[in-house]
C-alpha cells in the first residue's frame, strides 16, 4: 500500500505514505485514485470512462505521474533503520504516588486504586530513590519527565510536595530539566495545593468525563454519590490560578456514552484543552463493541466538524487525538519507539517495584525489578524495544504505520495475552482518528497558505529521517 484515500464528511484528500505528504483533492480525483495505482493508465480511463470524461481522465493522470515522479504520490518504500541499538536512554518515570483512591469508578483499569493488590501509599524514601533512579537511567539527557500517579496522589500530599521539592533539588544538582506532571480526579484540590502546584511548575491532567450525567455514571464516590461538581469546582479553580495553561482535561468514553462529540464539546464549559479515550475492557458492559463502531466514526466526524467550526469562529480548542504534527516530524526511529514502555518509560509502585508502564502495574509476569535491586529483567527491555510495527505483521502494511508505534502494549496484553499481537479494534480507532487529523491539519494549513494550487500536496514537506 502506497496511498490512502481519506474522505472526513466530504472533505477528501489523499496520503502518500512513504513520503507523508497530503493532498486535498476533488471528487474525480479521489475516484480515479480508487482505481490508479501508479501505472495502470488505461484501466483506470476504461473504469471511469462512463462517469467522466476520457480527456479529463487523462489529464488528471498525467498530473497524478508528475507527482510520482517527485515523490510526492506513489512514492517509494524506504528501508527502515535498525531502530534501537544502542542502550535504552530513560525518558520518563511513573511514580505511583497513592494505591488508593477517593473515587470507585466503574471502568478504572487501576481497580479503584489498589491495583489488584493492597491499598498503599509510597514513602518519601521510596519516592527520592526513584527520582535518583530516573536520573541515573536518563545518562546524558537533559529532559526528564516524571509523573505521579495513583489512584489519587493528592491522597498522599505530603509525599508529592516532598518528591516535588527534591526533584527541583536534584534538577539544578544534576544539570537536568525536570517536567512534572500529576493526575488527579480534582476532588481534593484547594488553595494549598493548587498554589504548591503552581509554584512548581506542575503539568496537570484532570480526570472529566464530560457531561455531568455522563462523569457521574462512571465516577462517583465510594457512598455512589457522583464527583462532577466537586471535580469541576477544583477544575476550575485550577485552571483560572494557571490562567488557562499547563493542564488538559482528560476523559474517557464507553458503550454508555457513545454520542462523545457532546461529551468533549460539553468539557469546554471547564477548559479549551481536552483529550477523550476510549475504554479498553473484556466482557464488561461499558466495554464498546464491534456494533459500535459506525456510531464512534460518525462521532469523531462529528467532533472534527466542531473543531473546524470553533476555530473559524475564533473560539478554538484542542483536542489531543487531533493534533498531529504532519510537517516536520519525527524521524521514523522516534515513530516507531512510541511511548517507549519497558525501555525508555517505567513505573515505580509504592513497594518501589518497577513495570514497564502504569498500565502493567499488578501483572506480576511484568515485574522488572526494584529501586534497590534496579532493572533485572534485560529480556523484557529486549522485548519491548523490539516490538513496533515493523516487527508487527499486522502492522507491517498499514497505511498508518508511520503514525503510530503499532498501539499500546498493556492493551494488546490485556485483550490477547501478548504485546505482539495489536489490538485490532483499537486500531480500528487510531486509524480513524488519524484520517479526521489528517484531513483537519490539512484544511487548515489550506487556508492559512490561501488555497493550494489543483493536485499540489498542501503537507509535503514532511520527509521521514531514516539516519
Amino acid at each position: 500500500m502506497l496511498i490512502h484515500r481519506i474522505n472526513m464528511n466530504g472533505h477528501l484528500a489523499v496520503l502518500d505514505i512513504n513520503s507523508g505528504a497530503v493532498h486535498l483533492i476533488d471528487e474525480t480525483v479521489y475516484d480515479i485514485l480508487g482505481v490508479f495505482d501508479g501505472s495502470n493508465d488505461d484501466e483506470t480511463i476504461e473504469e471511469l470512462k462512463d462517469k467522466y470524461e476520457i480527456a479529463e481522465i487523462k489529464e488528471i493522470l498525467a498530473e497524478l505521474h508528475e507527482l510520482k515522479k517527485e515523490e510526492l504520490l506513489f512514492s517509494p518504500e524506504f528501508a527502515v533503520p535498525d531502530t534501537f541499538n544502542e542502550e535504552p536512554i530513560l525518558k520518563s518515570l511513573c511514580l505511583h504516588i497513592a494505591h488508593d483512591c477517593n473515587l470507585r469508578c466503574g471502568y478504572c483499569f487501576a481497580g479503584t486504586g489498589d491495583f489488584g493488590g493492597n491499598r498503599a501509599m509510597m514513602s518519601k524514601e521510596t519516592a527520592e530513590k526513584a527520582v535518583d533512579f530516573a536520573i541515573k537511567g536518563s545518562k546524558n539527557r537533559h529532559n526528564l519527565e516524571l509523573d505521579l500517579f495513583g489512584g489519587e496522589p493528592l491522597m498522599n500530599f505530603e509525599v508529592v510536595r516532598h518528591v516535588v521539592e527534591y526533584a527541583r533539588k536534584r534538577e539544578v544538582e544534576e544539570n537536568k530539566n525536570i517536567k512534572l506532571t500529576l493526575t488527579t480526579n480534582g476532588t481534593l484540590l484547594n488553595d494549598e495545593n493548587i498554589k504548591f502546584l503552581n509554584d512548581n511548575r506542575v503539568m496537570l491532567v484532570l480526570s472529566l468525563d464530560g457531561t455531568k450525567e455522563t462523569h457521574d455514571n462512571m465516577r462517583p464516590f465510594p457512598n455512589q454519590a457522583g464527583s462532577y461538581d466537586a471535580a469541576v469546582n477544583g477544575f476550575k479553580k485550577v485552571i483560572d490560578s494557571r490562567n488557562g495553561k499547563n493542564y488538559y482535561l482528560r476523559g474517557t468514553y464507553t458503550h454508555y456514552n457513545l454520542e462523545f462529540a457532546k461529551d468533549t464539546l460539553d468539557m469546554l464549559k471547564v477548559g479549551t484543552e481536552i483529550s477523550v479515550e476510549p475504554v479498553v475492557g473484556i466482557d464488561e458492559p461499558y466495554v464498546l463493541t464491534e456494533e459500535d463502531l459506525p456510531k464512534i466514526c460518525a462521532e469523531y466526524d462529528k467532533l472534527a466538524e466542531a473543531y473546524l467550526d470553533y476555530r473559524h469562529k475564533g473560539i478554538p480548542f484542542n483536542f489531543f487525538h487531533f493534533n498531529v504534527a504532519l510537517d516536520n516530524g519525527p524521524c521514523v526511529a522516534k515513530r516507531l519507539a512510541g511511548c517507549g514502555a519497558g525501555h525508555e518509560y517505567y513505573a515505580i509502585t509504592p513497594e518501589g517495584d518497577i513495570y514497564p508502564c502504569h498500565q502493567f502495574v499488578g501483572r506480576d509476569e511484568y515485574k522488572m525489578g526494584t529501586l534497590d535491586t534496579g532493572v533485572e529483567r534485560t529480556d523484557l527491555i529486549s522485548k519491548f524495544r523490539h516490538t513496533h510495527v515493523m516487527t508487527k505483521d499486522a502492522c507491517k502494511t498499514c497505511w498508518a504505520r508511520f503514525f503510530c508505534s503499532g498501539g499500546c502494549h498493556a492493551n494488546a496484553d490485556t485483550i490477547n495475552g501478548s504485546i505482539d499481537i495489536p489490538y485490532e479494534y483499537g486500531c480500528k480507532l487510531q486509524k480513524k482518528r488519524l484520517e479526521c487529523a489528517i484531513v483537519l491539519q490539512a484544511i487548515l494549513t489550506d487556508e492559512m497558505n490561501d488555497g493550494s494550487e489543483d493536485l499540489r500536496p498542501v503537507i509535503d514537506n514532511f520527509k521521514y529521517n531514516v539516519e
